[in-house]
Order: structure tokens, then sequence, then C-alpha cells
């Protein structure tokens, strides 16, 4: 058996877990999150015990996978809609920005124009220090959200408008991320002979 999948899925209070058909639905203070799981598989909610069991039909090696996937992704779903997940980011450069206006998420990072992007539903941006203008401490922001793939892929969609470089660390980085710094080119002088 799975050792992840065989493990139950502890339910917080406040959280309430319902199967219909194929269809797993988590609803909790922070949100409401649904996931559709394979036919192979039988998800089991006690309600007496407060646990959400992941069963298989058979031991193919596909139903072994999508045991252990099934649990650990209903496990993210009851953490999301209790605690939220969140990413911070820092965007480092003179004269780089990050803002929020309305649902859009606007950034200075050195183009000749600023980079929109559209903030989903179901995510929130928190700006610490809007801009780094003039000084050398990074334009800090948070993404949070419920759902931990959608908190993710929006960050990382962030970080690719520009990833930090190696040679003056421009760009965006996760917090607590280490940049692979690169010596600049040297003159070595000397007269031409």
């Amino acid at each position: 058996m799975s050792r992840i999948g065989k493990n139950p899925v502890p339910v917080p209070d406040k959280v309430k877990v319902t199967v219909s058909g194929n269809t797993v639905t988590v609803e909790g203070p922070k949100g409401k999150l649904d996931f559709t799981f394979d036919a192979v598989l039988k998800v089991v909610v006690d309600d007496a015990k407060h646990v959400v069991r992941v069963e298989r039909s058979d031991d193919e090696r596909r139903s072994k996978a999508l045991h252990g996937l099934t649990r650990a992704l209903i496990a993210n779903m009851t953490k999301g809609v209790t605690v939220g997940y969140e990413r911070a980011l820092e965007l480092y450069g003179t004269g780089y920005s990050a803002n929020v206006q309305g649902k859009k998420m606007v950034l200075q990072a050195g183009f000749a124009h600023s980079v929109e992007r559209t903030i989903p539903t179901g995510i929130e941006v928190v700006v610490e220090v809007p801009n780094t203008r003039g000084n050398d401490t990074p334009a800090k922001f948070t993404i949070k959200g419920c759902d931990k793939q959608q908190v993710g892929e929006f960050a990382a969609e962030i970080r690719h408008v520009r990833p930090a470089e190696p040679y003056l660390g421009k760009g965006f980085r996760y917090a607590g991320e280490q940049i692979r710094r690169k010596a600049g080119k040297t003159f070595v002088g000397g007269a031409a002979s």
C-alpha cells in the first residue's frame, strides 16, 4: 500500500468535506475548493473520526501512484481552506517597482513599458514595500490564496517576467532564494605588441 495514501487526512473543525461521484469538495473559512479524482479510487469521509481516507480498488502501478497523489491533494485542500498558502517575492533593481491596481499587478522591471498581470480570482497580492527608487531595498510582496497550485503558478508567472540575473542580481526572486553570482568581465592592462 502507498505509505502516503494509507494515511488518513485529518479534517479540522470548521471544515466540511463532501464527496459526490468522483468530485471531492472541501469548504472552510478561507474558501471552497473541489477536485475530481480518478475512478479507480474511492474517497471515504468518516464524520465520526473527522478524517478522510483514500482507498484504491487494485494494486496496479498507476493506481498506486494516484493513491498517494489524491491523498496529498486532499490534504493540501484542507490546509488551504483553514490556514491558506502564501509565496513571498522580492524585486531587486534600481527603479524597479511592484504595485497592485484593482485586479491588476503593475510591474516596472527595467523594460521600456510597464508589465501588467491580471490577478486570478481567489488570489490576493499584498505589497509590503512597493518600489526601490533611489535605494537598495528590494520591492517585497506576498501572493496569498487557499489553492496551493494557483498560488505557486501565479508566483512563477510573476517571477518569469524578469528572473534574477547572475551578474548584478537584478530581477524577481523568491524570498530567501540565493542567486549564484558570477564575476563580471575583467580588464588585464598591458600594451599591445
